[in-house]
């Protein structure tokens, strides 16, 4: 991987100190650059979690990805710089209130001076900064507030706050995995028609002031808090996601 690549796509100009601020930047900086994104599934493109590939897809190619590719390669340039990183293993809270299985999300925990942080740069609309490890205060982060609480005795979860009230985002287990332990749940999320991800295209993208995102027939920008929505033809989606996200797939 070439490092100063990859700051030039995230459009990161600073020092690359091993220490707080410098996270919080390379974080929002990844986020305001780099879409999430499921095209590949679409365009019946290959998805291999292999460093290498992701590498050329998102920082050579200017694509985006998917928790697995987006986080994956994160959190290998972070170790790479000298941060002090390890890849979790997230289960997502569903519309019926369970959790999805393991693998199905992949963050980072990153420890400095012993205060641990999860990074999470493939989650979507999210936080925008790390989000400090710890359970007793309610975090203010650029996109909303969130809290950490506990799931039972073996799970952390992860909470946005919305009206006052705690809606769960996902759980972890603070426990190091490897990139190659996803390969299996990526693999289900590329191809079964039980993934949400194989149900439409979808992109999407942090904006210092909004967010916009597109999908199979719909737009959606989100600017100071307003929200516009343009319905168009499906024919038509090459031509906004050019427009838009100037990504032109072959």
């Amino acid at each position: 991987m070439d490092i100063s690549k990859y700051l030039k796509r995230i459009d990161f100009h600073g020092a690359t100190n091993i220490d707080e601020n410098v996270l919080f930047e390379l974080q929002r900086k990844h986020l305001l650059n780099i879409p999430f994104e499921n095209l590949d599934i679409h365009y019946g493109r290959k998805i291999n979690l292999s460093i290498n590939e992701i590498y050329q897809k998102i920082v050579i190619h200017k694509r985006g990805g998917f928790c697995y590719e987006l986080n994956g390669l994160f959190h290998h340039f972070l170790k790479q710089i000298g941060f002090n990183a390890k890849l979790i293993s997230a289960r997502v809270h569903t519309k019926n209130g369970a959790y999805s299985p393991d693998y199905d999300h992949l963050a980072i925990i990153v420890n400095i001076e012993n205060q641990e942080y999860l990074v999470d740069v493939g989650f979507g609309k999210f936080s925008l900064e790390p989000l400090k490890l710890q359970m007793t205060e309610e975090i203010n982060d650029s996109f909303g507030q969130f809290k950490f609480d506990k799931y039972d005795t073996n799970y952390y979860r992860v909470n946005e706050i919305i009206n006052t009230k705690l809606i769960p985002q996902y759980i972890f287990k603070n426990e190091a995995h490897k990139l190659s332990e996803f390969t299996k749940r990526c693999n289900f999320h590329k191809s079964s028609e039980n993934s949400h991800f194989t149900k439409m295209k979808l992109i999407s993208i942090a904006k210092s002031d909004g967010r916009i995102t597109l999908n199979n027939s719909q737009l959606k920008t989100t600017h100071l808090g307003i929200e516009t929505v343009i319905d168009f033809d499906e024919n038509e989606f090459n031509t906004k996601l050019k427009q838009y996200f100037d990504i032109k797939i072959k």
